[in-house]
């Protein structure tokens, strides 16, 4: 009867560790295309970042040179 006892509990418990995780495993999915679709979003706003900075200082280097060529022609007239 103790060995029949001891059975039972020992197959309860392996079922309860099989318990279905399937609610959790969504919730961790879930978190994961959340962190990604972040990381993605704030890879791609650095880029725009990075850009607009590349493109402010290309304008800021023109005008440096269109202002030196400005001096080398009023140099030159003189």
């Amino acid at each position: 009867m103790k060995k029949v006892a001891l059975t039972v509990a020992v197959l309860a418990l392996g079922l309860a560790a099989c318990e279905d995780n399937a609610a959790d495993n969504a919730t961790s999915t879930l978190n994961t295309i959340e962190t990604e679709a972040n990381a993605d979003t704030a890879a791609a706003s650095n880029s725009v970042d990075n850009a607009l900075d590349a493109s402010g200082n290309a304008v800021d280097n023109a005008v440096v040179t269109e202002n030196e060529m400005d001096n080398a022609v009023a140099n030159n007239a003189m």
